[in-house]
């Protein structure tokens, strides 16, 4: 049986929003949704302290109401519920090895409630086995971004990297693309050649030389893409091939996207984003699939 999608709930109206998220994802791949709660040791902001009976209806209410809202959208959905003892992270963590994926839900800038803190997620997209996706609407988003998750909006994944390193990024994005039918945006950001000159007033760049740099940047990206197209023959792919960093490339090309895929490397320290993956949490609008990878 393929592993469920796991959803980590607070009791927060941003892990409701990661519910409905992860109810229609579990929906659309056939795959059993599982509510998870800690209620152990908690941070030290968390905002809710609730005791005894008090504390045990809270705990149950937030089961409740996180079941109740994906089976109204989802009647049919295989659910299964999971309260825990466990600090959050932990928690987090270890059920992200038995997980197709695992859905956070975030309020964007500043602390976030219950296990959800911006702290904790970092903790646990630094260290998650499985692909985590970020649920939210950033402050600084308008309402059409926050509507951008619709059925024409484009899925995004930054490909910087070649196979091998790269596959379970594509495989996620192509994967993804392909149980939504939607257009898959492959961005690959490359800086422009640096030109040297005793000359103070020549000019930084050649045209020929930029032509042939974007060039040789579109056959790695066609020929990096070329594999995964042949997999998901159904999946209409748009290369896209831009001058610049690889962050501001990335979150420009996901300004009204659907889904941003970025990759994370394992052997990185644990709890360590690269400044992509960073670049993408704190700004993006729409959701963010954080991807493991060698």
């Amino acid at each position: 049986m393929a592993a469920p999608v796991v959803v980590g709930l607070d009791g927060s109206e941003a892990s409701l929003t990661a519910v409905r998220w992860a109810a229609h994802e579990a929906s659309a791949r056939g795959l059993v949704l599982h509510l998870l709660h800690s209620w152990g040791p908690q941070p030290p902001d968390t905002p809710h302290t609730h005791e005894g009976t008090e504390r045990q209806h809270y705990r149950d209410r937030i089961i409740d109401e996180a079941d109740e809202i994906a089976h109204k959208l989802y009647p049919e959905l295989a659910i299964t519920t999971e309260q825990v003892t466990e600090p959050a992270v932990q928690a987090l963590v270890d059920h992200c090895g038995q997980a197709t994926l695992m859905v956070l839900g975030s309020r964007g800038r500043g602390a976030l409630a219950g296990f959800l803190l911006g702290s904790v997620s970092l903790h646990v997209l630094g260290r998650a086995e499985c692909p985590v996706v970020t649920v939210r609407v950033k402050e600084s988003c308008t309402p059409e971004d926050a509507q951008a998750g619709d059925a024409e909006a484009e899925i995004v994944v930054g490909v910087q990297d070649v196979p091998p390193v790269g596959e379970a990024v594509l495989e996620f994005a192509f994967t993804a693309a392909d149980t939504h039918h939607r257009t898959l945006r492959a961005v690959r950001a490359w800086g422009p050649p640096t030109i040297v000159s005793p000359v103070p007033t020549a000019p930084p760049t050649l045209p020929d030389e930029v032509t042939l740099f974007t060039s040789g940047e579109e056959r790695a990206l066609a020929e990096t893409l070329a594999p995964w197209q042949r997999k998901f023959p159904g999946v209409e792919v748009i290369q896209h091939v831009e001058s610049g960093s690889a962050a501001p490339v990335l979150l420009g090309a996901a300004g009204c996207a659907g889904l941003l895929v970025v990759g994370r490397r394992t052997h990185r320290s644990p709890m360590r984003l690269g400044p992509v993956a960073h670049a993408a949490l704190h700004h993006a609008c729409c959701p963010v699939a954080v991807v493991p990878h060698d």
